[in-house]
């Protein structure tokens, strides 16, 4: 069988999973002193509000967004009531020209309209600005400062009935003057989850990437990308193969690691993705889940090193597929669990996935699989 090249094949996994990621386009607007900036800080990664305006797309937008991070915002610069038509006809060119492109990457994929509870107002010229942006993309009313409701909430819908829904948000810690007072962050991962029902599909991962707030829908979305690289899997291993060295299989799984990297929004250079493809490539002759998985799941089925046929092997590549991207994932929410949902360090998440791939090759961690190896088998017979 021909070799692979391990290098070329990662360089190859980490450039497809950047572009089949895209980037989430966010606007967002708001009256001057809403706290957007520090809402845009606490939900994504990268201190995007921090690195200044951004690019100029209209008199009164910005376009905020940074390398690395699949994200842009507009942000609109204060919705002041004395040149609000200016304001509402800047925005609503803005996004009939973006809704008409081809493209769906090119599209502004969802607004936030920020209103201070502490306000408890929702302006006429705040309504006209959600009646015309409902036209062309979701709304999400998105209540800032929150610390007490007072039928707030309920009020916003009944005057924002375009609104898919209406999210209260406290972006940071709120320390009072009485000692041991203070009001924690909430509501940034409601507003994500709101978000994430309301973009598209093919835009969900990109959002799930570029947020911080929830390891849970990074989470999620890794797990659809396990999915769909089993799937694949099952489809190479169809035509009867020796399992261990089916080196087709080699490539569709270090693409599952790429784009679980990528969704968890890590670091995804070769050296990086390298390293986690040697923690469990033993040889060339091995599939990336290595030779001791294969060895211990075969042996567990009577004749199934030398009868293996195409449903049962495109079965196994299935299994192994998707244990390798489970462990993957399950080492990366567990680094991130600890880092708060801060952007881990690349060795940290290397040591984990390390232990748990060493702990997979064990007969324990493999001994849930023999009875469905088993009855995939007789089922062939």
């Amino acid at each position: 069988m021909k070799s692979l090249d391990l290098t070329a094949a990662v360089k190859r996994a980490i450039d497809e999973a950047r572009r089949d990621l895209g980037k989430v386009n966010v606007l967002i607007a708001g009256r001057t002193g809403v706290g957007k900036s520090t809402l845009i800080n606490s939900v994504f990664h990268g201190r995007l509000a921090a690195t200044g305006q951004g690019e100029p797309v209209t008199q009164t937008t910005h376009l905020i967004s940074k390398d690395g991070i699949p994200l842009a915002i507009w942000d609109s610069r204060g919705l002041e009531m004395s040149d609000f038509d200016e304001t509402l006809g800047e925005l609503t060119n803005l996004v009939e020209k973006r809704a008409s492109e081809p493209n769906l990457q090119d599209h502004i994929h969802v607004a936030w309209l920020c209103l201070n509870e502490d306000g408890r107002r929702v302006e006429p010229a705040e309504q006209k600005l959600c009646r015309s942006l409902a036209q062309h993309l979701p709304v999400l009313g998105v209540i800032t400062k929150a610390r007490r409701d007072d039928g707030f909430r309920a009020e916003v819908h009944r005057l924002l009935p375009e609104v898919k829904n209406v999210v209260r948000v406290r972006a940071i810690a709120e320390q009072f003057d009485d000692p041991g007072v203070s009001l924690p962050p909430m509501g940034l991962d409601d507003l994500v989850a709101s978000t994430a029902e309301v973009v598209p599909e093919g835009i969900q991962g990109a959002l799930a990437a570029a947020q911080k707030v929830s390891v849970q829908q990074k989470e999620q979305q890794a797990h659809a990308v396990v999915a769909s690289a089993a799937t694949t899997a099952a489809a190479a291993a169809a035509v009867p193969i020796p399992f261990a060295d089916a080196l087709i299989l080699v490539p569709i799984q270090i693409s599952m690691l790429a784009g679980i990297s990528v969704v968890f929004g890590l670091d995804t250079s070769r050296a990086f993705l390298s390293v986690l493809v040697a923690t469990v490539t033993g040889t060339a002759s091995t599939t990336v889940v290595g030779r001791a998985i294969v060895a211990n799941l075969l042996k567990f089925i009577p004749g199934g090193g030398s009868i293996f046929g195409g449903a049962v092997s495109a079965a196994t590549a299935t299994t192994l597929t998707t244990v390798l991207g489970e462990i993957y994932i399950a080492s990366l929410v567990a680094v991130f669990t600890r880092t708060d949902g801060q952007l881990p360090d690349t060795d940290a998440v290397e040591r984990e996935f390390r232990e748990r791939v060493k702990t997979a090759t064990d007969d324990s961690f493999l001994a849930k699989f023999r009875s469905k190896a088993g009855k995939l088998l007789g089922r062939r017979r």
